[in-house]
């Protein structure tokens, strides 16, 4: 290859926090700028500038996204109430995915990083598990109050045509806390048809779980627009595909999956998919080895890595100390993006790059070179714990190796 592959349309590049921030820009350093003419529009998603713009740049980001389709995101900080205190907050802000996936609507695939040298804990498991996280809604867009006296809560919906309709929830004796979650139908519906599309396009079986059986409302609700989607539109070619679309209760699935050899693709709602996607990570290797992709409704992409800031290391770091971070779900992260770029915008060369990107840093860690938190998973002796620098540089040898005869 001569010269650097040229981008037409920019990128929607969302920086972060801590640690990750500090790899973002050794992975746009090592592995991105020598070899591509990168193009993006720079948004500093780090939590002192959302604080300082009240968080309207995590908003102007999202709708950048949708002006130009494909984005990519840096791990950020959901403050509680010690970061506000850390950070000096005018509030607890809410989480920036949560605010970027209400404005984008879709839903979230993740599927684990594989790699031959580091086996899943359950052992059963053969092929990745993909869970399919609902990215609107739920608690993520919730209302809460916390009561201090006693008191009446009630839940009122007032229709447009001026019906009324209201629920007591509880009577107080003292304090205590209510929470109010949402969701609409139409986003329900843009989440079935894209777990359904997904699964076709993957030829790989699709589950689905609620608890329907304890909330007869909100979660049947979901239950009802899958069945009903599924039967009119999707029943037929999936029979034609060979795969099955099956509806089961949360805790079914979760058994289920444990004892099963993996190779579907489990659709959540917002907060399951959000702890089961960690689960799933983590029985395969590693957090850090989780790919993760917001698809919208109207053809929208954001990659971004499914892991958090890395405090800890962090905190060595601003102590001049190297860490062994593994930094292989950003560099996913950003290869999910320029492969999306590429084929938006007929660039075969950056959809090739990507592709290599992921075949050399796989290729590193099967060769034996690879982070702390993988090298105490991987059975394999002759393995050389590496700080996440010199896993960059390894990946780097790689690709311009790999490169050179093209």
């Amino acid at each position: 290859m001569t010269g650097k592959i040229q981008m037409k349309t920019p990128l929607v590049e969302m920086d972060g926090d801590e640690m990750t921030r500090v790899i973002w820009k050794m992975i746009k350093d090592k592995l991105i700028i020598p070899f591509i003419d990168l193009k993006t529009e720079y948004y500093d998603l780090g939590l002192e500038k959302r604080d300082e713009t009240d968080d309207s740049i995590t908003r102007e980001a999202a709708f950048a996204i949708k002006k130009y389709g494909v984005g990519v995101k840096c791990a950020t900080i959901t403050p509680n109430s010690q970061r506000v205190s850390e950070y000096n907050l005018k509030q607890m802000w809410k989480s920036p995915n949560g605010t970027i996936r209400s404005i984008l609507d879709g839903t979230v695939f993740r599927e684990p990083i594989l790699v031959k040298n580091i086996k899943p804990y359950v052992r059963t498991w053969e092929e990745p598990i993909i869970i399919a996280r609902h990215a609107y809604g739920d608690v993520y867009s919730a209302v809460e109050i916390q009561a201090d006296e006693p008191g009446t809560a009630v839940m009122t919906f007032t229709g447009a045509s001026g019906r009324k309709i209201e629920k007591k929830i509880i009577d107080f004796d003292g304090g205590g806390v209510l929470q109010a979650m949402h969701n609409t139908d139409s986003s329900i519906e843009s989440f079935a048809h894209s777990c359904f599309r997904y699964a076709l396009e993957k030829k790989k079986d699709l589950w689905f779980a609620t608890k329907d059986t304890i909330s007869k409302t909100y979660d049947h609700r979901f239950k009802d627009i899958f069945m009903e989607i599924w039967e009119k539109e999707y029943m037929i070619p999936f029979k034609e595909a060979k795969i099955e679309f099956f509806y089961t209760l949360i805790d079914d699935v979760v058994a289920r999956v444990i004892s099963g050899r993996g190779g579907m693709i489990w659709a959540c709602k917002n907060y399951d998919g959000d702890v089961m996607s960690d689960l799933v990570a983590r029985a395969f290797g590693s957090l850090a080895m989780m790919t993760s992709v917001l698809v919208s409704p109207d053809g929208h992409y954001e990659y971004e890595a499914a892991h958090g800031t890395v405090t800890r290391h962090y905190y060595k770091h601003l102590k001049g100390e190297k860490t062994s971070t593994n930094a292989m779900a950003t560099i996913f992260a950003w290869t999910g993006a320029l492969k999306k770029r590429g084929e938006i915008d007929g660039i075969h060369e950056l959809v090739d790059f990507a592709e290599t990107l992921e075949k050399c840093s796989i290729g590193t860690i099967e060769d034996g070179i690879m982070t702390g938190d993988l090298a105490s998973l991987c059975e394999e002796e002759g393995t050389r714990t590496v700080f996440a620098e010199e896993f960059l540089d390894e990946i780097s040898i790689r690709v311009k190796n790999q490169l050179k005869g093209l």
